[in-house]
């Protein structure tokens, strides 16, 4: 398993460095109406993206297209990945 988290390759120093810089930018009191507002177009972004997805598959379904190559195809991935996470987390404890 992963050991420490990181977002988009960027570790915690430099999320510490970035939101310093934000803060002295926007302001401390600006900060909570930014993330909110950043909040809202992640949720709105998941939504479209999923309203995507479902007009995609409806229409696959409707075209009698086999959309179930696609979920074999993520589950051998998602074996793969796992199998991967395993063995890096064995080697990584030797």
């Amino acid at each position: 398993m992963i050991q420490a988290a990181t977002f988009l390759f960027i570790g915690g120093t430099e999320i510490v460095f970035i939101l310093f810089i934000v803060i002295m930018v926007f302001g401390a009191d600006k900060l909570p109406e930014i993330a909110r507002g950043m909040g809202k177009t992640m949720k709105s972004l998941r939504n479209a993206t999923n309203d995507i997805k479902h007009e995609i598959n409806k229409s696959a379904e409707e075209r009698g297209i086999d959309t179930s190559v696609a979920q074999d195809v993520n589950e051998e991935i998602n074996k793969v990945k796992d199998d991967l996470q395993q063995f890096t987390g064995s080697v990584k404890r030797k």
